[in-house]
């Protein structure tokens, strides 16, 4: 069964954050480091993407736990991986390695659920986070013109990116929490690129971030914009995730949903942060606001971000087999 026959069928669960739960372990820079980079010069406790390479035992038991929790897709490790946000631990030259590697562990972990439920079969995403660069917005206040990062610089750093992830054995790849759309269309840009090259290709999940109550992403697109930039691209879905709490992001949620004839997903953080910076939302409570998702027919693929764990997902994966997946959508190969 591909992806695409998956969605017809049912709503996909998407797992939960990665970071939450490394950091209920703990770790030491001797963790991050391993024996592969005991003598690298820069500190690299952190570089949660390593983990990869340095304690890859630790990221296959955290795709299990989600899996078993009823996740349909893990995301691999590697929401950092580009030479772009590697470059502040001077690991640039690692990058095919860390997204092929982190793709492995994840296609392992869902091989194994897979082959315990051959009608379920579970599905890796090749995580492709936004870096840590836009490349429609200045950093520097004082010259707006400036720009830390070129558009072909993007197309590069995502290529070497996706063709680790499709390496590893990736099913599909999700460029998420756009915060600039530009950064997206560079990866969408060079997926193509790597596509015509090896003249395969896999779905894309393509997902932005509303960033706060004004409705639009930090370059200042509102959801029908963000939309539109994305839409002359194949995806498979596209959507929101991170920013915000899943009751926060309803509204925008169901905008895309109205105008979208794409697959919609959602993955919502825990909640709001605390004063402490921590998301405290517990699986209940973010159970009954996603619910509202289900009940309004918004989504294909349902998931959690930051903050959500194990038990977030299985709250998700219970309810959302009460409810049939969006209808709207039509399937784009």
């Amino acid at each position: 069964m591909t992806i695409h026959q998956a969605l017809q069928e049912r709503i996909l669960i998407l797992d939960g954050a990665m970071g939450t739960m490394i950091q209920r372990h703990t770790l030491e820079e001797e963790d991050f480091r391993g024996e592969q980079f005991k003598d690298h010069k820069d500190d690299l406790k952190g570089n949660n993407d390593l983990l990869s390479l340095t304690r890859p035992d630790l990221i296959q038991s955290i795709h299990e736990e989600y899996l078993a929790a009823g996740a349909d897709i893990v995301e691999t490790n590697t929401f950092s991986g580009t030479s772009i946000a590697q470059a502040d631990y001077k690991l640039e030259h690692i990058v095919y390695e860390l997204n092929r590697k982190s793709a492995e562990i994840a296609k392992k972990a869902t091989k194994k659920f897979t082959e315990q439920n051959p009608d379920r079969p579970r599905f890796v995403a090749g995580s492709m986070g936004p870096t840590n660069r836009t490349a429609s917005i200045s950093p520097e206040v004082t010259d707006p013109a400036y720009r830390a990062v070129t558009f072909d610089e993007l197309a590069e750093a995502y290529k070497e990116q996706a063709k680790g992830l499709m390496d590893g054995g990736a099913d599909l790849l999700l460029i998420e929490t756009i915060f600039d759309t530009l950064n997206a269309k560079a990866a969408l840009f060079a997926i193509q690129e790597l596509f015509d090259e090896r003249g395969e290709k896999l779905p894309i999940m393509v997902s932005g971030t509303i960033t706060d109550a004004s409705g639009r992403t930090l370059s200042g697109q509102i959801v029908e914009a963000f939309l539109i930039s994305v839409s002359h691209a194949p995806i498979l879905s596209v959507g929101f995730n991170c920013a915000l709490g899943a009751k926060q992001l309803q509204p925008y949620l169901q905008n895309l949903a109205d105008k979208s004839d794409f697959f919609v997903s959602a993955y919502p953080n825990a909640g709001l942060p605390n004063e402490f910076g921590e998301y405290d939302q517990d699986p209940e409570l973010m159970g009954q606001e996603v619910e509202r998702y289900l009940e309004e027919n918004l989504v294909n693929i349902l998931g959690g971000c930051c903050g959500t764990t194990p038990a977030h997902i299985s709250k998700m994966a219970e309810l959302a087999q009460n409810y049939e997946p969006r209808k709207k959508a039509v399937a784009v190969a």
